[in-house]
């Protein structure tokens, strides 16, 4: 078996192990980050991709929304890039009552979220799409946020820092020894392979999985997984996240992301985090939801749907505990001063709109456990990309193409993707794996859900990595079939006939079943 030293082993590429890994590094530890997938491929790459000004949770959750605004005004200093400004507004439909309006402007004013009643009708000619029953409206400083860029950006930080990485690393084991956690012990999920990591301090962001890793060092963490469904609609039916001003329910959200519009969310309590399946029911009663603020929303063309699974934390058990009333703030558990076990720290709940702070109080955790001081500067330094200050803009892609005389090759028309950004993204991510590049440039997400550009994308994968034809097949297949998860809940309308019109062409033309692999 082969072994690593390190001070810091962080457990979890999501955006808050990703966070723990860039302040670690900045503040001079030694930092290892390992992900049993991909980076972001857990809950972080699965939500509605809302930027918190903390207006959801002023009335319900003061705490969360504390948090949430003081690090929405942070992030977009230090990671303006991976942050589109569209803005938010909290309307009262016909089915919402009146009076809740006043207890949402209290609760925003007392949590310190910017807040401001604005007319209905000003409302309405910004979104006109909107119901045009709405009673009240207002304005909040919420975003959209690009949760694969901002993972990345953290992660290109730390390495700049000096921190190592290893995706499709799982934790087989935890070394404890006299009351401390000393590494774990890592299995490469695609070679098999072993390798054991001596680490200072392990610092656990595992996310809606802590528990699990919590409980190799014989602590028991309580994680309450809360399954959350979402559906991408192919326009971009808004241009401002709209939230139904009432306490935080199902469907009462929509986020515009890049050209599509996002609806969520469920709140379900599952047993295991690695189990999400999406109902017809819960399609069914999100697209009837959306028709409260956006009249004909079901009959728009569905995307695609998936569903993430949230880390709610519960010190104690407690039986027939709905997951809505769990908080959404962060826990930061020293499992030193806890449970007695030295060298381990749990950080949990929390948003990835707060993911930076939780990062810090965690490598503040780390400090301690170590005793040395060292100060945090992430709330200061800006993350690779974002060093213009300038936010995302849409349109960005298309603007960089024109004129089209002078375009280069593009593989994916729906999100524009040229050759070169291909290229670059196989190259940088020295991956088999064409879902890896997706989380990357966002390929195949598009309208055709990857019917026009996969099999270019396999060609230029087996090209540029030099892969034979079985590891290419494999990684076509696997695409495909991640694909179909999110497709197979909405087949209906124009979504269906697309699904069709793939289908014949990967397996009336290609085959796809019968490729050797």
């Amino acid at each position: 078996m082969s072994s690593l030293q390190t001070d810091v082993l962080v457990i979890g590429g999501g955006s808050t192990g990703s966070g723990v890994a860039r302040d670690a590094a900045m503040r001079g530890f030694s930092t290892l980050l390992v992900e049993r997938r991909d980076l972001a491929d857990g809950t972080t790459g699965r939500f509605h991709g809302l930027l918190h000004s903390g207006g959801r949770y002023a009335v319900k959750d003061p705490p969360a929304a504390i948090e949430c605004i003081k690090e929405n005004l942070i992030l977009r200093k230090v990671a303006p890039d991976c942050i589109e400004d569209t803005g938010g507004v909290f309307v009262v439909t016909p089915w919402d009552d009146p009076a809740f309006g006043d207890r949402f402007l209290a609760g925003c004013k007392n949590t310190g979220v910017p807040v401001h009643e604005v007319s209905v009708g000003d409302t309405l000619r910004r979104e006109p799409r909107l119901h045009p029953g709405i009673k009240r409206a207002f304005t909040v400083p919420d975003a959209a946020i690009d949760p694969w860029k901002l993972v990345w950006s953290n992660v290109r930080s730390a390495q700049e820092h000096g921190a190592r990485m290893l995706t499709y690393h799982r934790v087989l084991s935890l070394d404890v020894d006299g009351g401390k956690v000393m590494g774990a012990v890592l299995q490469d999920v695609r070679s098999g392979d072993e390798v054991r990591v001596r680490a200072e301090v392990v610092v656990n962001a595992a996310g809606a999985w802590a528990g699990q890793i919590a409980s190799m060092a014989g602590c028991e963490v309580q994680i309450l997984p809360g399954k959350g469904v979402m559906i991408a609609m192919n326009h971009r039916l808004v241009q401002t996240v709209l939230n139904r001003c009432k306490l935080p329910g199902d469907g009462d959200i929509i986020v515009p992301i890049r050209t599509t519009c996002v609806i969520g969310t469920t709140d379900v309590h599952v047993t295991d985090p690695d189990t999400s399946e999406i109902t017809k029911h819960e399609v069914d009663f999100m697209l009837d939801e959306g028709e409260k603020l956006v009249p004909g929303f079901r009959q728009a063309r569905a995307l695609h749907a998936w569903a993430g699974v949230r880390p709610l934390f519960q010190e104690t058990r407690a039986k027939d505990i709905e997951t809505r009333d769990v908080t959404r703030s962060h826990a930061l558990l020293d499992h030193k001063k806890r449970d007695g076990v030295g060298g381990f720290v749990t950080i949990t709940g929390g948003k990835t709109t707060t993911y930076r702070f939780m990062a810090e109080v965690a490598v503040d955790a780390v400090c301690e456990q170590l005793g040395v001081q060292r100060p945090c500067s992430t709330a200061k330094e800006r993350l690779p990309g974002s060093e213009r200050g300038a936010t995302y803009q849409l349109g960005a892609r298309l603007g960089a193409r024109e004129p089209l005389p002078q375009s280069e090759e593009i593989i994916c028309e729906c999100e524009l993707v040229t050759r070169s950004h291909l290229d670059a993204a196989i190259a940088r991510r020295e991956t088999d794996s064409i879902d890896d590049i997706r989380r990357l440039l966002r390929i195949g997400m598009g309208p055709c859900q990857g019917g026009f550009c996969i099999y270019r994308a396999t060609a230029l994968l087996h090209a540029d990595r030099h892969l034979d034809y079985a590891t290419a097949n494999h990684s076509l297949l696997d695409f495909l079939e991640e694909r179909w998860k999110g497709l197979h809940p909405i087949l209906y309308g124009d979504q269906l006939r697309q699904t069709r019109l793939d289908d014949w062409i990967f397996q009336g033309l290609f085959d796809v079943r019968h490729l050797p692999r």
